[in-house]
Formats: C-alpha cells, structure tokens, sequence
C-alpha cells in the first residue's frame, strides 16, 4: 500500500473531524477498553468515532497520533489484509509516541479480525465500526477472545432526537403547555421521519432514507452476498413491511412474493431475511407462548428506523407507530422482547426482565379499548409472571381497572422518554 495514499487519507479524514460539530450520544464507553460498534448504516457509528478522537485530543493526545481510516474510501478499493501492516508502519511515521487507531466499516476488508487481534494483542488503542451483524457473531468473538467489547449502535433515541433538536423534555417541560406541545410536534415527526443522525440535515428526509435503504439493499445485503435476483429481495422486504404489526410465517411470504409475480422459494426467503438482519435493516419478535420452532418461523418483523418502514407505507400510522414503540424496546431489552399469542391472547410485547406486557395503540377508542384490555386482562388471569400492564397511546393517559389487573394507559412521549 501506497504511504502517501494512507496519509492522504487520515489526513482527509482527521480534517472532517475537526470541523465537525457532534452531539452526544446516550452510550457509555470503558475509557481503557478496545471497543467494536456495529449496527445500521448512518446510525451515528462514525459520529461516536469522531467523538471519541475529539475527547482524545482535548486530553492531550496529539493529532498525529490519530490513525483514522474509512475504508470506505474509494482510494482504499484495492485494500486487502497483506495492506495493513502498511497502517503500523504509516503510524510509526507520523509519530513516535503511541498511536490510537479508528477504523470505520472494516469489515468491507477480508481478514480483518486477525489484524485486529494483532493490535490487540499489542496492547494497541483500536475502535472498529461495522454494518454488519457478522461481525459479532459467535465465530468472530471465539477468533477475537476477550479482547473488544461490542455494543450494537441505532438511530437517534426519542431522547437523543429531542437533544438533537434543542427540545427540553425535564419536569417541567413536560408539564407546560408550550413543552408538551413542541414534544408531541417532535413526536410525531420522528415517528415518521425515524432517527437517523444526519436526516436533520435535509429538506427532503425521505429522499435521504430512500438512499440509505438502497445502500442497505444493494450493497449491505444484495452485493456482500451475492444476491443476483435483486427484484424478488425488493419485493421481499416491501412484503415484510406490509406485515408489521403481524406475525408471518416463510411460507406465506414466499407466496406473497410469487403473488406480486417474483418467485422466492421458502428457502430463499429464509436466507435473504437471514442478510437482511444481519445488515440490521430489520429485527423480529416470537411468541413467547409458541413451541421453539414456531418461534422461529413465525415472528413478527420491524425495520430498526421508521424512515425506512415508511418508505413503503400510506396512511399507516398504527404500524409507524407500534414500530417505533418495537424498535426502542430493542434498543434496550435486545432480543429479549417478545409477542405473546394465544387462543385468548393477544399482546404485542413481553419483556422478561420486568415483567411488562405492552399493547401499542395509536388511538384506544370504544373498539380498540375493549379488546386491549380483554386480551390484557386474559394475560392476567392466565400467566402469573406478567405484573404489569401498559398501553402506549400516541397522547391519552389514564388507569384503568379491570377485573384482574390495574392498565396504566400511557403517551407515547412519556413511554419512550422514561424508558
């Protein structure tokens, strides 16, 4: 590899770094520990990694100390694992004391992870980004051992977007007129618009999220897997976002997707939701109630940003918005969410860990009351371990008692700011 290109290159990338303004994140991070952050594309990895260059510097590390590499950058295209000892020695010149080493979308390089056991096993200062779920599968971490930790990066929480914003939701805020009336505004725009860091930028939102999914699409999961038949992953994925709020087996999307007049076979379909969760483009929730391997073929599907789902929808609100409460239950609780269904229950989320059995609905009118609470109240009487019980609405609150358990009606805006 080329020194002058790999100079060029840090140079080109600490200069963006330098001028740019970054927000914080809600992610704490072990100050001496090597750190690997994965997750969706434009989900703020890289604006984590120039942070945390930033601190470095304001505590006196200098500049020249800094290796930060994109490889991304079309300049690093016939970059392979033979190049990067040409990093160490490209580090050595620029400076004698101890480097500290950012490496944003690595795994585009085939054989990475041994060169980021090297460094580890020298004791170096790394932080590697990735977009990509493989990247912390089980195979990769027995080939790293101990020696990164990992943490899964998404868009903008409710909380970072109101920070972003300059939107104050404390107490008081929250409890005024003005406050309340700017956080259900901004509520409903992010519903709609998702988190991505970047998208405030723009005019035009979803032009950006439409460029980011046919990233995502083609590069993340048709090209890095060799996908030929892109139109039946297309029409896959806007399959699955019509399911939303509903559990799907492989078999009928496969139908589905032979209906629109693309053949997928069940086999097929299995794989390509295989990539694309594994490019973080979707996650799923299984019945808690259901045998293991109906669990496994018969989940409920969400796109980790409601950008991306609604690129799909019109006038779809009740699905925005039982993704938005699914996508940051995931945030939080990982894969330990889950859908409870039975013959008399219906509930849209589980969580173990706090005992929480969780109903989305955009609006709890006369209909839609009855049959939340019947179904809740079901739980109840039935599966001892559920001790609470909520309702997100995108604006009521209330506390309802019913004949076996006590319903905590709550906004949205409180729900995901107190969660």
């Amino acid at each position: 590899m080329n020194h002058i290109i790999l100079r060029q290159v840090i140079a080109d990338n600490l200069e963006i770094i330098r001028s740019e303004k970054t927000i914080g994140r809600e992610y704490t991070f072990d100050p001496s520990a090597r750190y690997i952050l994965t997750g969706l594309r434009r989900a703020g990895k890289s604006i984590l990694l120039h942070r945390k260059v930033l601190e470095l510097v304001e505590s006196g590390v200098s500049w020249s100390q800094i290796i930060y590499i994109n490889f991304e950058d079309e300049r690093l295209a016939e970059f392979s694992i033979e190049d990067f000892n040409d990093i160490v020695i490209t580090a050595a010149e620029l400076s004698d004391k101890e480097p500290y080493y950012f490496f944003d979308e690595i795994q585009n390089i085939d054989g990475w992870e041994r060169f980021a056991r090297r460094l580890a096993d020298g004791h170096a200062n790394v932080w590697i980004t990735g977009s990509n779920a493989k990247m912390l599968s089980s195979e990769m971490e027995s080939r790293l051992g101990a020696r990164y930790l990992s943490e899964n990066i998404m868009p903008y929480s409710f909380r970072e977007y109101l920070n972003a914003l300059d939107i104050p939701f404390d107490e008081r805020s929250r409890a005024s007129a003005k406050g309340t009336g700017a956080i259900n505004r901004a509520l409903l725009a992010y519903m709609k618009e998702g988190g991505f860091p970047e998208s405030l930028q723009y005019l035009s939102k979803q032009a950006y999220a439409e460029s980011i999914y046919q990233k995502i699409l083609l590069g993340d999961i048709a090209a890095r897997n060799g996908i030929r038949n892109a139109g039946s992953l297309r029409i896959l994925m806007k399959k699955i976002a019509e399911t939303v709020m509903h559990e799907v087996s492989y078999n009928r999307l496969s139908g589905a997707v032979t209906g629109a007049g693309a053949k997928l076979s069940v086999g097929s379909v299995i794989q390509y939701i295989g990539y694309a969760k594994e490019a973080y483009l979707i996650f799923t929730t299984s019945n808690y109630f259901a045998k293991f391997t109906e669990q496994e073929s018969t989940p409920c599907y969400y796109f980790t940003d409601n950008a991306l789902l609604n690129l799909f929808l019109v006038n779809k609100d009740s699905a925005l918005f039982e993704n938005m409460i699914a996508s940051a239950l995931h945030r939080k609780y990982g894969e330990h969410v889950w859908y409870m269904k039975s013959p008399k229950v219906d509930v849209d989320f589980y969580i173990p860990e706090t005992h929480q059995a969780v109903q989305a609905a955009l609006e709890l009118e006369e209909s839609s009351r009855e049959r939340e609470l019947k179904s809740l109240a079901a739980l109840s009487a039935t599966f001892k371990e559920a001790q609470e019980f909520i309702i997100v609405t995108r604006d009521q609150t209330d506390l309802i008692e019913t004949e076996n358990c006590t319903v905590h009606v709550i906004k949205a805006s409180d729900f995901l700011l107190d969660l």
